[in-house]
């Protein structure tokens, strides 16, 4: 059966010999918290990839990956690490122009090698974690420490911050 995986993020996944299983799931629950729902994974396992971008001036865009129970600290972290005064979310167009892959299964392997991977230290100290299969109908289980192995990455603390209990 072939691998449900965007077919660049397999073969990069292969080329590096980062050992991972492929997860199949419905297009309709590929965002995280439907995906956890739906399929008995947790939030604490869950890592999500995110590009931000400067809102002014020359556009400047990295991704970071941060656990689904976490919130990106966009105005403090990744502001001052990008060097801008200014930053947003990508909008799925942008993301998609700069990634190949839609929200909901953008994914940190396979990314052009002129953006920058940021990834929060928590997502490290995970036994495992589910990630985005580069399309909207796969995700990734893997051991984080394969991230380490992706070009221009960077683990990053307090790149994101939990929310808060309740």
């Amino acid at each position: 059966m072939p691998s449900p995986l965007q077919p660049e993020v397999l073969e990069l996944l292969e080329t590096l010999a980062i050992p991972h299983t492929a997860i199949e799931c419905d297009a309709s629950l590929a965002d995280t918290a439907d995906f956890c729902s739906h399929y008995g994974y947790s939030p604490d396992q869950s890592a999500n990839a995110l590009v931000v971008g400067s809102k002014k001036g020359e556009p400047t865009y990295a991704c970071c990956v941060v656990l689904a129970n976490c919130r990106l600290d966009v105005n403090n972290t990744v502001r001052k690490k990008l060097g801008v005064k200014k930053l947003s979310f990508a909008t799925p167009e942008i993301t998609r122009e700069l990634t190949g892959m839609e929200l909901g299964g953008v994914t940190p392997i396979s990314l052009p090698a002129s953006l920058p991977l940021w990834v929060d230290s928590r997502v490290m100290e995970c036994d495992e974690i589910i990630i985005g299969g580069g399309n909207r109908t796969s995700k990734i289980l893997m051991p984080p420490g394969g991230l380490l192995k992706l070009p221009n990455m960077e683990v990053v603390e307090n790149l994101a911050n939990p929310y808060p209990a309740g």
